[in-house]
């Protein structure tokens, strides 16, 4: 996680959007006392929302729990994606 103030993102801001981009890692930039912002990548955010819908009903979160420890078993099985 990167740590910014306001007048130094301002002025790098390109390096601070690389590193962002290309390692996943997060920028906080703090715009004084409890309050900044939060910059991450597409990716990273797309990856945060898919995880929150799946844990959005006790349902999806039992049943992703479930997977969970079956693949920690060992008792998960490969399946090949059909070619299109």
């Amino acid at each position: 996680m990167l740590t910014t103030t306001i007048s130094d993102f301002r002025k790098d801001i390109k390096s601070y959007f690389d590193r962002v981009t290309k390692n996943f890692e997060t920028l906080i930039i703090n715009r004084g006392k409890d309050n900044g912002v939060v910059i991450m990548s597409l990716a990273e955010y797309n990856s945060l929302t898919a995880t929150q819908h799946e844990l959005s009903s006790k349902v999806n979160e039992v049943r992703l729990d479930a997977a969970i420890e079956k693949f920690k078993k060992g008792n998960a099985t490969e399946r090949k994606l059909l070619d299109e």
